[in-house]
């Protein structure tokens, strides 16, 4: 399912996915992590939903520039986070279906030296 996500968040251009957290981030960058996962929602220990959590990275070099890039991964236009994470809901075939429920948490984040704006998407999976 990362690599799923990946390869439709590469669809973005100019934007680097990573499904590993990275030592040393590349902005702008969308990092995937997994938050949680909830099992047997359907009978027979069918239906797991996984909850996705992509934080995208941007440069803090100028404040006004970073902004406006959150603001473009936000929208529904060509570097919308959620229509490229929703452009193969099936991941591959990974899951059955995949949706982008919400975007928040933006703010500053500290990574060694470097000081980020970023904004967190959260992403559900229905998967079996």
């Amino acid at each position: 399912m990362r690599a799923g996500l990946e390869t439709n968040l590469q669809t973005i251009s100019g934007l680097r996915a990573s499904s590993d957290i990275p030592d040393n981030p590349n902005p702008p960058e969308a990092v995937i992590g997994l938050e949680t996962v909830e099992f047997d929602n359907a009978y027979q220990q069918g239906l797991t939903i996984y909850r996705f959590r992509v934080t995208v990275l941007v440069s803090r070099a100028s404040d006004r520039w970073a902004q406006r890039r959150l603001d473009a991964y936000s929208s529904n236009g060509d570097s919308s986070i959620k229509l490229a994470i929703e452009s193969d809901k099936t991941l591959n075939g990974a899951a059955f279906d995949t949706r982008v429920v919400e975007m928040g948490s933006i703010g500053t984040v500290s990574l060694g030296e470097a000081t980020y704006l970023a904004a967190d998407f959260a992403v559900e999976v229905l998967a079996d």
